[in-house]
């Protein structure tokens, strides 16, 4: 954004006696990663107090700050706003600047896939539209207004990635970006802990509808009974499927895969070949999504497929990751739940990649009362005849460890808790040049640590 002081004061009804032509051009919360010409928003916890490092932000660069009104020693003779609130100044800034901001807005959220359907989405306009998408993880309460207030005036299209753990915060979301288009890439088992079950989170994700506008349309896996079920409920919500079952507005066949992607057949709206160079038949599915805004957006079937064939996703999402040893791995380290850990695991059982196909799994969090037994039903998945190892990490894979022990031999299947190291031994001792590795687990896992043993 490209606003004055003033004008931002003005949103947030404050008064503004000095500095009102101070231009802003973005907003930061961290000194660390702040930009000339930033309004610095200094947040005041139990552990840190962001006021603090305001004189930090100014010598970075920083044009402005916020300062709270009850915060003693505000600076002298630097653009100040005071506010109550530096979080609901933030939000009112970002619901001010998308009320005036002339883009199409498109809402992204899903139990797994956000990510990767966002830069699928971003990848594949790209050529055609200005676009900005989501950085990083920047999709909550704070992150989103960040993402909103650093729009470009002259984007065309912005990509709103939007997570939650609980009901009503994809709500507060969705009506502050008030998308043209939204997604749900699909509804799985993360957050289940705070959310009961797979209902519960069909309805937290459903959500997303409240901020489209009357013409606004809702593309969602029609291959999830929840959400049909929650679309018929709304006669009146203009909305597309997508998935692999015939039923959908866009179904996908024919997947093959190669080193270098996968190549696919769609048919309903859209009819034709198409190419990502992303592997798995998840991500095939998550390209769904994008081939139907892109004709929604006025691309013809060749620009989309120009687009989809030039994708590239965020790190460790179904990465190949070559070494030097020969051994090739897929990094999908980023996060898991047991709906993206199936999908991964079947696809490295399917693949023609390498004859030699290992698994690196580690605990997948946030599951609930029901963890053990969504760890132990990743058993009925494996098939030994496909898999040759399998390395499990983490306190909760001993509950895996435990079903695979009746497939396995002893030299065949490692357990670790917390020794990376082992795990790293074991792979330098057996694979070779014929060996592609898995590597799959949550966030707080981080197995791309024993990747990088390896790069």
């Amino acid at each position: 954004m490209k606003r004055t002081l003033k004008e931002i004061a003005d949103w947030l009804n404050l008064d503004l006696a000095d500095h009102q032509d101070t231009i802003v051009t973005g907003v930061s919360i961290d000194t660390r990663t702040i930009s000339n010409g930033d309004l610095f928003i200094p947040f005041r916890g139990e552990a840190v107090n962001g006021h603090k490092y305001v004189e930090q932000a100014f010598e970075k660069g920083a044009s402005a700050t916020l300062w709270l009104k009850d915060e003693p020693n505000p600076p002298q003779d630097k653009p100040v706003l005071f506010v109550e609130d530096a979080e609901l100044a933030l939000q009112g800034m970002a619901r001010a600047f998308r009320h005036e901001h002339q883009a199409k807005f498109i809402g992204v959220t899903g139990s797994n896939g956000k990510t990767s359907s966002k830069d699928i989405l971003a990848s594949m306009l790209s050529p055609f539209f200005k676009v900005q998408k989501t950085i990083g993880n920047f999709n909550n309460q704070l992150g989103l207004p960040i993402t909103i207030l650093n729009l470009d005036e002259d984007t065309e299209i912005a990509v709103l990635e939007m997570g939650m753990s609980g009901f009503g915060e994809i709500e507060f979301l969705t009506k502050l970006a008030k998308p043209h288009y939204a997604v749900i890439t699909n509804i799985g088992e993360a957050h289940m802990q705070d959310l009961g079950s797979r209902e519960g989170i069909a309805k937290a994700k459903f959500e997303i509808i409240l901020g489209l506008g009357q013409d606004g349309i809702l593309f969602f896996d029609g291959d999830e009974p929840l959400l049909q079920n929650l679309v018929e409920e709304q006669p009146e919500l203009f909305s597309k499927g997508f998935g692999f079952a015939p039923t959908n507005d866009l179904v996908a066949t024919a997947i093959e895969t190669t080193e270098k992607g996968s190549r696919f057949t769609v048919s309903g709206e859209v009819n034709g070949e198409f190419f990502i160079p992303v592997l798995g038949k998840h991500q095939v599915k998550n390209s769904l999504n994008a081939i139907l805004l892109g004709k929604n957006l006025g691309l013809s079937e060749d620009q989309i497929r120009e687009g989809l064939s030039q994708v590239s996703l965020t790190d460790m999402r179904m990465q190949l990751v070559p070494t030097e040893k020969g051994i090739l791995f897929i990094n999908d380290a980023y996060n898991a739940a047991p709906t993206s850990m199936k999908a991964a695991i079947q696809f490295v059982q399917s693949t023609s990649l390498r004859k030699d196909k290992w698994l690196i799994l580690g605990d997948m969090l946030e599951l609930g009362d029901e963890e053990q037994e969504f760890h132990e039903q990743i058993a009925n998945v494996i098939d030994e005849k496909e898999i040759s190892r399998v390395c499990l990490y983490g306190s909760r894979m001993k509950w895996l460890y435990d079903q695979l022990k009746l497939k396995y031999a002893n030299d065949k299947l490692i357990y670790t808790e917390n020794n990376y190291g082992e795990i790293i031994d074991y792979i330098n001792h057996h694979a070779h040049e014929e060996t592609l590795i898995l590597l799959k687990g949550s966030r707080g896992m981080k197995l791309e640590t024993i990747l990088k043993s390896f790069e």
